[in-house]
């Protein structure tokens, strides 16, 4: 029922209560949907697979807690699924607050904002895993392209207002960097 620090060497997997225990517990509290798709993204960054435990009651239903939680966690995936599905894991798999992952030519930066945060900053600074020359970065569920620039330090992503402002109120966003 826990997260590694870091990223293992072999396959692996956490098997997370996503509220109550093991088994059914009346009055079960559950993690939110941003406390979710925040550990799922930290997992899958990591390398490893998340396995979700929600009991049933003594009559097979569970509790509302579970289904809200698993509806913005749908929400989420719908958009942003490609992102986390087929995916491999990519040193460093995290750089402050975004996470990264990989398939074929394209690499993926997941922003988690800040318990405060409600939309994209207009910056996003990175100093690892640089884009080549000639990537094309989107935001997945945004519209139109997101610029970026090599600076002295690595890169830096510049997010529009009207990117950040039609995305607001998520509870983290994907960029896609396709490479050239």
């Amino acid at each position: 029922n826990r997260v590694p620090e870091e990223a293992l060497p072999f396959p692996w997997e956490s098997c997370i209560i996503a509220g109550g225990g093991w088994s059914w517990v009346p009055d079960a509290r559950y993690m939110t949907g941003r406390q979710a798709i925040h550990m799922l993204v930290d997992i899958v960054a990591k390398g490893g697979n998340l396995l979700f435990n929600i009991a049933p009651g003594p009559d097979g239903t569970w509790h509302e807690g579970a289904y809200t939680l698993l509806k913005e966690m749908g929400e989420w995936m719908h958009v942003n699924g490609e992102a986390i599905y087929g995916t491999r894991a990519i040193a460093p798999y995290k750089e402050n607050n975004v996470c990264f992952t990989s398939k074929d030519k394209v690499l993926y930066a997941f922003y988690l904002p800040g318990e405060e945060e409600t939309a994209l900053p207009e910056t996003i600074e990175l100093t690892s895993l640089a884009p080549d020359k000639g990537a094309r970065i989107t935001l997945l569920g945004g519209e139109g392209k997101i610029s970026w620039k090599e600076t002295q330090e690595g890169w830096s992503l510049k997010v529009p207002a009207k990117v950040s402002n039609s995305t607001a109120g998520r509870v983290a966003w994907v960029f896609k960097i396709e490479q050239p």
